[in-house]
């Protein structure tokens, strides 16, 4: 055993990391909740939708609604793309990575596309309240795994 190999060892002894046998592990991933991640963007589709209508009540326009919900759309409808690709089944290791990253860059590319496009596609758009929309979708994300994975704090 060379000198690294020892010290990572030593490492995991005093930080009381203990590896999980295989039936431990399978015992732990069954006590985990399901998160669906069809659920997740479920949830950011109607934080969009609830945002733009509150912005539409809030503004009395009606073009600051539609610029609130296209900019909420540009974030759903890329990630439903991605979640739909990546779901299908793949046949190895490096196909699942190859195809993660493939679809993270052709979501990222839709998304901007999406956006450039806001101008010609939302008449009176208001930037102002398409970031607004782009910024709760996003952060529905985080919204949601705390909700839906029942993540609990330990402290």
């Amino acid at each position: 055993m060379n000198s690294a190999e020892r010290q990572i060892e030593d490492e995991d002894e005093s930080s009381g990391f203990k590896p999980l046998s295989a039936q431990e592990a399978a015992e732990w991933r069954l006590r985990q909740p399901k998160l669906s991640v069809w659920r997740v963007l479920a949830l950011q589709a109607l934080a969009g939708g609830l945002v733009a209508a509150g912005a539409w009540m809030l503004t009395g326009r009606v073009q600051v609604a539609w610029s609130v919900a296209y900019g909420a759309l540009s974030v759903v409808l890329p990630a439903l793309l991605f979640a739909r690709a990546l779901v299908r089944r793949r046949v190895s290791a490096a196909a699942a990575l190859m195809g993660l990253f493939g679809w993270e860059l052709v979501k990222l590319v839709f998304t901007v596309a999406m956006l450039a496009a806001a101008p010609r596609v939302v008449p009176g758009l208001s930037w102002l309240a398409l970031l607004v929309g782009v910024v709760v979708a996003i952060k529905t994300y985080w919204v949601a795994l705390l909700m839906l994975s029942g993540v609990r704090r330990t402290d």
